[in-house]
């Protein structure tokens, strides 16, 4: 009688590592290229997602820092010795991004005060306004010295001078009681005119 166990017992071990080898395949086919990918697919679409968000965001952010006037004119029209003339009444859309003034070294009666207020235009252009009685003053300076081909207009009921800038930039000028009114910048003519229109005596509010 033969004995058969052994063989049995060999048959047994060779099903069995034919069924352990074959879960291993099963389970590398599973890491395929493929699946990896659809694995990642649904944690790639929630970066984007998150990416976007923070770019819509950062894009709402307005750079424009708009800057308060009032206590910068006041102490101008406290220390000049001719009536201040300031835009008044302009919309909304334009916005004063920047003001100066050297009314605070006008210690004495007659001392020269030049101020200059600097806006974004609705077309998201630069346009600046300046009055002096200070012509070397540097703000009206930059307008006045080199310019060429003055032209008289009327702008708002006044006769102003429109010229080119040293820049080649427009620019209108007024002449008013003793000071120089300044308005220039890279906006369009529309947008220069809008603001030379807008200059009224200074009231203090």
């Amino acid at each position: 009688m033969a004995d058969t166990a052994p063989q049995g017992q060999q048959r047994s071990k060779d099903v069995e590592e034919q069924m352990v080898a074959s879960s291993s395949q099963e389970r590398a086919a599973k890491f395929t290229a493929a699946n990896m990918v659809r694995s990642l697919l649904p944690l790639t679409v929630i970066v984007l997602a998150l990416v976007g968000l923070t770019s819509l965001r950062q894009n709402d952010v307005d750079p424009v820092r708009e800057v308060e006037t009032t206590s910068g004119t006041q102490l101008a029209a406290a220390r000049a010795s001719f009536p201040l003339l300031v835009p008044q009444g302009l919309p909304d859309d334009w916005r004063a991004t920047s003001i100066t003034t050297d009314a605070g070294d006008a210690t004495e009666a007659g001392d020269p005060v030049t101020l200059s207020i600097g806006y974004v235009t609705p077309d998201e252009e630069y346009a600046g306004f300046v009055i002096g009685d200070e012509p070397r003053a540097e703000d009206l300076a930059r307008v006045l010295d080199g310019r060429s081909g003055d032209t008289p207009v009327e702008i708002g009921g006044e006769e102003w001078t429109q010229t080119t800038t040293a820049r080649g930039e427009t620019a209108y000028l007024l002449d008013a009681e003793g000071a120089t009114v300044a308005v220039t910048g890279s906006a369009t003519d529309d947008e220069l005119r809008t603001l030379a229109a807008s200059v009224q005596p200074y009231q203090a509010g």
